[in-house]
């Protein structure tokens, strides 16, 4: 079953194609990756999809309604959320207080309901210290606090954008365990990544983008040896 489907999708910037007549689907409870080269589609299509910039053309269904045009703030109250490359923490505020951002704004809590949620999601995704000023913590929980706001806006799907960038080996190992605990909460995820070890480890699934079009789509291990996404990575003289 389908949770979201994208059909014949396509993103311009004046001249520029960024995203061109994508149609793909992401399934209920799947961990789907979606890969690329840099500048391949994959932030601009999430963008798409989250409502951060509207389509050219197509149409977009998620859990049975078409979103195309709606606005961001309706797309996360039906349950899309995501990540971004760039966290953009408020550093003034403690780490529980960063989560409940997302429980305020994303889904209209109450105050004392959203630092109730908070509390229990940093016991869930890892954050070991939620009354800690941003200036004392990590680099991976920087990125757990960013994965923890959007989680607090309950969501049904969660694109999750280059959350492995940075982290040593055992920060990664961490962070897919997080990754794995949250599909295993009823959530959605779809990853953007750059670490393939990671997207072979945790996906079922793989989408490749190249040049803002699909080139390739199923199991990590059949699509990483097929020679048109091999020649996106690394040229036509590989």
């Amino acid at each position: 079953m389908s949770i979201l489907k994208v059909e014949k999708v396509t993103k311009r910037f004046g001249g520029l194609v960024a995203v061109d007549d994508v149609t793909m689907e992401i399934r209920q409870g799947e961990i789907l990756g979606l890969i690329g080269p840099n500048g391949a589609g994959k932030t601009t299509l999430t963008n798409v999809i989250s409502g951060l910039h509207t389509v050219s053309e197509g149409r977009i269904f998620f859990d049975g309604t078409d979103i195309t045009f709606l606005p961001t703030h309706k797309r996360c109250h039906l349950g899309i959320a995501r990540t971004f490359q760039i966290a953009r923490p408020l550093k003034n505020l403690t780490v529980a207080e960063n989560v409940m951002v997302g429980g305020l704004f994303g889904n209209g809590e109450k105050l004392k309901d959203s630092r109730k949620s908070a509390i229990k999601l940093c016991e869930t995704i890892g954050l070991a210290k939620p009354n800690e000023v941003l200036d004392k913590i990590t680099v991976l929980d920087i990125k757990k606090i960013e994965i923890a706001r959007a989680m607090a806006t309950k969501p049904k799907l969660l694109f999750l954008d280059e959350v492995m960038s940075g982290l040593n080996m055992d920060e990664t190992r961490e962070m897919i365990d997080t990754v794995r605990k949250i599909r295993d909460t009823g959530v959605t995820i779809c990853i953007i990544e750059h670490v393939m070890s990671v997207i072979r480890e945790i996906t079922e699934r793989v989408i490749v983008l190249d040049r803002g079009a699909i080139i390739a789509e199923g199991p990590y291990s059949e699509v990483s040896q097929q020679h048109n996404v091999i020649t996106a990575y690394l040229g036509e003289d590989a």
